[in-house]
C-alpha cells in the first residue's frame, strides 16, 4: 500500500525560510511590523513547498472570511461582467474569493442576497449593474463597507467607481475635430437615460470650447441600429450638411454606418464615424471597422476592488470617483493612405 502524501505544515515553511513558526504565520498573513525581505522570503519557501494557508485559520487569526459579494442588476451582463473580471483581478491577487449574485432588478430579491451574504460574514460588498444612473443605497448601516461600480449610489457618502462618460464624449468630439471634422451631428439614445445625457451635453460643450457647435439638436432615440438608421434619415432629410458623426453607442453607429453607406456617403471619406462603450460584436462588424470610446470596465472593476479591499483595511474612499475612458481609433475615423 503507497504512502500517504504528507501536506507541508507551517513548521516546514518556517525552517526552510530560517524563521519561527510565528514570523512564517506573520509574513503568510499580511500581519505584523516585519521586514519586506522576510515576507518574500516566507512566501518563496511556501511556494516551494506548495503551502496553502487555511482559510479557516486564516480566518479565526483575523476576524475576516476573505470573501466579497457581488451583487448586479445586469441579467445580460454585458457590462458586469468585465467590471467582475476587473474586480476578480484585484481581490485575487488579495486571496480574496468572490460570491456573484443576481438581484435581476427586483428590490426583494436584492435585500435576500444581502441578507444572505452578511450570514455568510462577507468582508465587503461589490453592486454593480447596467446602467450608470445613481441609485438608492442597497441598505443603511451595513456591518462592511460597499462599493458601487459602474452604477453609482445616491447618497454622497458612500463609495463609487463610475465611467468618466462625459471625459469620453470630449476624447471623441477632439479626435473629430483633430482628423479635421468640423460639421458633427450627435445621434443618441433616450433623452430619460443618464448616459445619452451626459454625452450629449460634454459633446456641445467641447465643440463650444471651440467656437464650433453641432450642425442639429442632439438626436435622441433608442440604443439600436434601427434608431442609428432612421436618424441619418431624419438629418438627410433636412438636408443637413455634416461630415461627422459621434454616436452615443456602437449600436447605435453601426445602424449609421449601414444608412450612410445606401446613401452614397462614404466613411470616412465623407463621414467620419465614433461610437461609445468598444463593444466588440458592433466595433468589428462594422465596415470599415469603428472608432470608439472603451469604457475600460475592467480597470473599473479593478479600481473599485481595490477601493473596497482598502476600506476592509480601514482606509475608506467615500464619494464618487470617476474612472477615464480612453479612445480607440480604426478605420471608420482615418482614411486610409494611398
Amino acid at each position: 500500500m503507497g504512502k500517504l502524501e504528507r501536506h507541508a505544515t507551517i513548521s516546514d515553511v518556517a525552517a526552510l525560510a530560517g524563521v519561527s513558526v510565528g514570523t512564517a504565520s506573520k509574513a503568510l498573513n499580511g500581519r505584523g511590523s516585519l521586514r519586506e525581505e522576510t515576507r518574500v522570503r516566507v512566501r518563496e519557501a511556501a511556494r516551494q513547498l506548495g503551502f496553502e494557508a487555511n482559510a479557516g485559520a486564516r480566518s479565526l487569526h483575523s476576524g475576516r472570511t476573505y470573501t466579497v459579494g457581488m451583487i448586479t442588476t445586469d441579467t445580460i451582463g454585458r457590462f458586469s461582467i468585465p467590471v467582475l473580471m476587473g474586480a476578480e483581478d484585484a481581490l485575487g491577487a488579495g486571496e480574496m474569493s468572490v460570491f456573484l449574485c443576481d438581484g435581476r432588478d427586483d428590490p426583494i430579491r436584492e435585500q435576500y442576497y444581502v441578507r444572505t451574504l452578511l450570514s455568510r460574514r462577507v468582508d465587503g460588498m461589490i453592486v454593480t449593474g447596467r446602467r450608470t444612473e445613481a441609485r438608492a443605497p442597497i441598505s443603511a448601516n451595513l456591518p462592511v463597507p460597499v462599493v458601487y461600480a459602474f452604477i453609482s449610489s445616491a447618497d454622497p457618502q458612500d463609495c463609487s467607481v463610475v465611467p468618466d462618460e462625459a471625459g469620453g464624449a470630449r476624447k471623441a468630439v477632439e479626435h473629430l475635430l483633430a482628423v479635421g471634422r468640423t460639421r458633427i451631428a450627435h445621434i443618441t439614445g433616450p433623452e430619460h437615460h443618464n448616459s445619452a445625457r451626459v454625452r450629449a451635453a460634454a459633446a456641445t460643450e467641447r465643440l463650444g470650447e471651440d467656437g464650433l457647435s453641432l450642425v442639429a439638436p442632439p438626436l435622441f432615440g433608442g440604443w439600436s441600429e434601427v434608431w442609428g438608421r432612421q436618424a441619418v434619415g431624419i438629418l438627410l432629410a433636412g438636408r443637413t450638411e455634416f461630415d461627422a458623426v459621434f454616436c452615443g453607442s456602437d449600436q447605435i453607429a453601426r445602424g449609421v454606418c449601414d444608412a450612410l453607406r445606401a446613401a452614397g456617403r462614404r466613411v470616412p471619406q465623407d463621414v467620419a464615424l465614433i461610437g461609445f462603450d468598444n463593444w466588440d460584436v458592433m466595433t468589428e462588424a462594422c465596415q470599415p471597422p469603428l472608432t470608439s470610446i472603451d469604457l475600460d470596465l475592467e480597470g473599473l472593476g479593478r479600481s473599485a476592488a481595490e477601493m473596497l479591499l482598502a476600506a476592509i483595511n480601514g482606509s475608506p474612499s467615500p464619494g464618487r470617483h470617476a474612472h477615464p475612458c480612453r479612445l480607440v481609433v480604426r478605420e471608420s475615423t482615418t482614411v486610409p493612405l494611398t
